[in-house]
């Protein structure tokens, strides 16, 4: 089953977009977009790769539940649910807060999926590792494989070793959005000689990150990556009438849709840091775009909301 469905992920269909667009081309930088977000229809983007090696784990243990941990939007939990269902698992959403009915285009897709869910306050999910929380999981839901939320781990990693290893152009820079750093952590473990890894964070007050990365990286002694905390617009899942701007202009000058909570804030501080010269004239730069659409349906009335006042 699992050959079958790695015939479905269309990494050949994951091609390199050159923008042509004033503010690249006023100041000398080549700009392309990565397309992982079309290697598949529901596991898109980054999901695909950090799922990929914890699923064939799962197989092989012959586990055949998987849980992990989520909000109510989250990206992971919608392309967890469609893992599960292609590849014949039960999956266990733990979602953050209360249960609110009717369910959010997210959950409605996972629960479509065959998700079950568990819903744990703020302040329990805060402590969602803790022993405690794990073994009332346990006792409620027998065996499982647990992936952690965002599904960052050493797997996962691994995974996301492999997002550029199609690229046959040379390049300078590569720019990801990070929530948890796992992508960002396996483009620098994947990286080549002399190349710049940047990650933009969507989190406010984020240095964490940075923590997160070395101890992904464990002992690689590498140097070549940085973290910029600038472009987070007040926080996760936050943003404002100037990046929902950004966003349209971008979707039609180039009919690439991108979301406010990563890929719309990567592109956005892509350009900003261009037009301050960031990047080396002459230099080209490869940003990841690692999906995460589907979570636009449930935000649709914010957007609304604030393009009045825009």
């Amino acid at each position: 089953m699992m050959n079958d469905f790695l015939n479905n992920i269309k990494l050949n269909q994951t091609p390199l977009q050159r923008i042509e667009d004033d503010i690249p081309d006023r100041f000398g930088v080549n700009l392309f977009i990565k397309r992982i977000d079309l290697i598949h229809p529901y596991i898109s983007g980054n999901k695909w790769f950090k799922l990929k090696y914890n699923l064939i784990e799962a197989l092989n243990k012959n586990i055949g539940t998987l849980l992990s941990f989520g909000g109510a939007y989250s990206n992971h939990i919608h392309a967890l649910a469609a893992a599960g269902k292609e590849l014949g698992f039960k999956t266990i959403g733990v979602i953050r807060g209360e249960e609110h009915l009717p369910l959010n285009p997210t959950l409605s897709f996972a629960k479509e999926c065959g998700m079950l869910f568990h819903y744990l306050d703020r302040s329990s999910y805060r402590n969602k590792y803790s022993e405690n929380i794990i073994s009332e999981l346990q006792k409620l839901y027998g065996e499982f494989y647990l992936i952690p939320e965002g599904g960052s781990n050493e797997l996962a990693v691994k995974g996301c070793e492999e997002i550029m290893s199609d690229v046959e152009i040379p390049y300078n820079y590569v720019c990801c959005a990070c929530g948890t750093a796992g992508t960002i952590s396996g483009i620098i473990s994947g990286s080549v000689p002399d190349t710049r890894i940047l990650g933009i964070s969507v989190l406010k007050g984020a240095e964490f990150l940075n923590r997160n990365v070395k101890s992904f990286l464990k002992n690689k002694l590498l140097n070549n990556w940085e973290i910029n905390l600038d472009y987070h617009f007040g926080g996760y899942a936050k943003f404002n009438s100037s990046l929902i701007n950004f966003i349209e202009r971008f979707y039609e000058q180039h009919n690439i849709q991108l979301d406010p909570i990563y890929t719309g804030k990567l592109l956005f501080g892509i350009y900003d840091l261009i037009s301050k010269n960031y990047f080396q004239k002459g230099s080209t730069i490869i940003a990841i775009h690692s999906g995460g659409l589907q979570g636009l349906a449930g935000m649709q009335s914010k957007i609304r909301w604030l393009k009045q006042f825009a």
